[in-house]
């Protein structure tokens, strides 16, 4: 029994400990809880170590170290704990991103080892929602994207990530390892778009998806035809898809600088609940 408080890497036999943490929020939780559920906690396939920060005994808090950085359930001594860890580790993430108030600290501590960071999101609307629109149609050539169409879509997804992170999924590894994030969630059944006539007009995905809530990301539609709602109706499409075969709940987080998007998932039913902070490095 861990008498002190002490951080260390959760071993699969600490599991329940773990899910009983990430399924305590399941709405900010979604992203970690999901990988978890499907590959436990052995790093080879969780793609990542977890830590875990015990207090008297207990297991307290969570943060999950992959290629992103995520604090879970964070308290302030948690997070000191992290960051010291991550100290020592040095960086391996390619982002830091959490619930706002635990991120902005754990970057406080980690900045003068870890910085600069090539951009800092410090609030990032948490927006949900459990019902479709009342009010706007769904899109009815939004759908699911075939696992034969992935050509098709994956410039619209390079675009998305480059216009949203300010550097192209496709660096690095050549995006050996985005392309198979983009076929993974095909493959699944959780990537819709509106094509017409081969051209990508609107797309979204579901990321993260539980028995309890799932995560819309990756939406963007094409230049030239933004400004006439097919934000709001593609949603609707989308989103009728994620409460009819994922969850009850769905969520998505956005920067909140970008306010045509909030007033768009604003029309579609969603509110703000919280804030997520992203550091990107």
């Amino acid at each position: 029994m861990l008498t002190q408080t002490t951080t260390r890497v959760l071993e699969p036999s600490d599991l329940g400990a773990a899910l009983a943490i990430l399924e305590s929020e399941p709405v900010t939780n979604a992203f970690v809880t999901s990988r978890v559920q499907v590959a436990g906690l052995d790093p080879w396939r969780l793609g990542g170590e977890m830590w875990g920060w015990y207090a008297d005994g207990r297991l307290r808090s969570l943060c999950y170290s992959g290629a992103n950085l995520v604090p879970i359930s964070a308290t302030p001594e948690a997070v000191r704990g992290f960051a010291e860890r991550a100290r020592r580790t040095g960086r391996r993430c390619s982002s830091i991103v959490g619930p706002a108030e635990s991120t902005a600290e754990l970057w406080r501590l980690l900045e003068p080892s870890w910085g600069p960071a090539r951009d800092v999101r410090a609030q990032q609307p948490l927006m949900v929602t459990e019902r479709p629109p009342g009010d706007i149609e769904p899109d009815p050539y939004v759908r699911r994207i075939g696992k034969d169409e992935i050509d098709v879509i994956m410039p619209a997804c390079v675009a998305m990530f480059t216009e949203e992170v300010g550097v192209s999924p496709m660096a690095g590894d050549g995006g050996l390892l985005y392309q198979a994030r983009v076929a993974e969630l095909v493959a699944a059944g959780r990537s819709f778009a509106r094509i017409d006539d081969g051209k990508v007009l609107f797309k979204a995905e579901i990321g993260a998806a539980t028995s309890e809530a799932c995560q819309i990301q990756g939406v963007w539609v094409a230049p030239e035809f933004r400004g006439r709602g097919l934000s709001e109706t593609g949603m609707a499409a989308v989103l009728r898809y994620a409460l009819q075969d994922v969850a009850p709940v769905v969520s998505l987080y956005v920067n909140d600088y970008n306010t045509a998007a909030r007033a768009a998932y604003r029309r579609v039913g969603f509110r703000e609940v919280g804030a997520f902070m992203s550091v990107l490095f």
